[in-house]
């Protein structure tokens, strides 16, 4: 008999695994990964969370993939791609066991560009389409979140972004070295690294992931569906650990700013507190002399709306990998997405710590083009945009 099927006979939820090796990648919304494993959270729930900094996005899938890692702090687009087998990696399946936040990424644009005037989304389609100039984008991870949001940003301008521009893969902590290197003219990445180059004089902020679609699903905590069937109770208690954290830095300012002041740390983000605590506070300045406190902030929680693991969040991600020919069928939208969302685990979590569940698991959204995402027809919305690549190559500048 497995150690699951133990604890059960036992009458016992305590963690079959308590000791977990965690991902993460040195970004702001590890937040609630960060505090959860070393404030106590875990603690309380029978764990022991062993954070595990990493390099890049494509380091950190691989030792997911392999067991290397019981679970991490993933890019969304990455779980879904994995488990559809076009992640770079043979085909895995693979769970989202919750959200981790919602908004808090960039898009940005060089020094060289801003010289030039080209300082609004009307100055670039100018530039890209009327001089000829091929610019290049920089993204995270080719199915990530800052490749969608960087795609979706530049096709509402009617730029092709695999035909007007380059892309390319950069991980988050290189992109204004890579800006400064002239290797880049913009990119798009999670916090604190927009800032930074902005701190660094290193370019301008020229969009929010917000602003393209506000309170968009952004990171999760990710596992093999494998580490979730065999150690329910494990998963669960990291579940209501990482949960309970995200209630606790959202509870007042002050816990937000010492959240920054924790990840700012050498172990972390390895960043100046004064990078990092202005946009997790909601507080933008954008480096052409702009500044507003930013209504869709940072959110790890907003009272669980941020943490639910909605079908349609999992769903929209795979209408973009077949928008951009990365999948070359459409799959079982909704199937697929009710395989990897665990949220009967969620809700198990969430009800023990009294964490309020949206009544739906699909949710309406008016992105910045203004076609409206709801989950209802994802084939049809695919194939809506006047923008794609269904049915050419995929990009063969992914760096998968």
């Amino acid at each position: 008999m497995n150690t699951s099927a133990l604890a059960w006979v036992n009458g016992s939820d305590a963690p079959e695994k308590p000791s977990l090796y965690i991902g993460f990648m040195a970004l702001t919304d590890c937040a609630s990964v960060v505090v959860a494993a070393t404030q106590g959270f875990a603690q309380q729930h029978g764990l022991t969370l062993n954070l595990k900094r990493q390099g890049s996005w494509a380091s950190l899938r691989d030792k997911l993939a392999s067991g290397e890692l019981d679970a991490a702090h993933c890019l969304y687009g990455l779980v879904y791609a994995v488990h559809l087998g076009i992640g770079g990696v043979p085909a895995s399946d693979m769970a989202v066991l919750m959200g981790l936040n919602q908004n808090a990424q960039a898009i940005n644009l060089s020094p060289a560009l801003q010289r030039k005037g080209v300082t609004s989304p009307e100055a670039l389609a100018r530039l890209v389409h009327q001089s000829g100039a091929r610019l290049t984008f920089a993204q995270t991870f080719p199915t990530g979140t800052h490749a969608m949001w960087l795609y979706y940003w530049l096709a509402s301008q009617g730029i092709h972004p695999l035909h007007d521009v380059n892309s390319v893969v950069v991980p988050p902590a290189q992109m204004a070295a890579h800006v400064q290197a002239g290797r880049i003219d913009g990119f798009c990445v999670g916090e604190p690294w927009a800032a930074a180059a902005v701190a660094q004089g290193q370019g301008f902020t020229l969009a929010t992931s917000q602003s393209i679609w506000p309170d968009h699903p952004e990171k999760v905590l990710a596992c093999a569906r494998s580490f979730a069937e065999q150690y329910p109770n494990s998963a669960r208690a990291l579940i209501k650990s990482i949960l309970a954290a995200s209630r606790f830095i959202e509870q007042s300012q002050e816990n937000r700013r010492s959240a920054a002041q924790l990840l700012s740390g050498s172990a972390y983000l390895d960043t100046p507190l004064e990078t990092v605590e202005p946009r997790l506070l909601g507080d933008y300045q954008d480096g052409l002399g702009n500044h507003w406190q930013d209504s869709h902030t940072l959110r790890l929680f907003d009272q669980g709306r941020a943490n639910l693991p909605y079908l349609s969040d999992g769903m929209w991600f795979m209408t973009q990998f077949r928008r951009w020919g990365l999948l070359r069928d459409d799959p079982d939208y909704l199937g697929v997405a009710r395989q990897v969302q665990q949220l009967r685990l969620y809700h198990e979590a969430a009800d023990t710590l009294g964490v309020p569940c949206p009544a739906s698991v699909m949710r309406s959204s008016l992105l910045i083009d203004g076609i409206r995402w709801d989950g209802s027809d994802p084939h049809g919305y695919a194939r809506s945009f006047r923008l794609h690549a269904l049915g050419d190559t995929p990009n063969a500048r992914t760096g998968l």
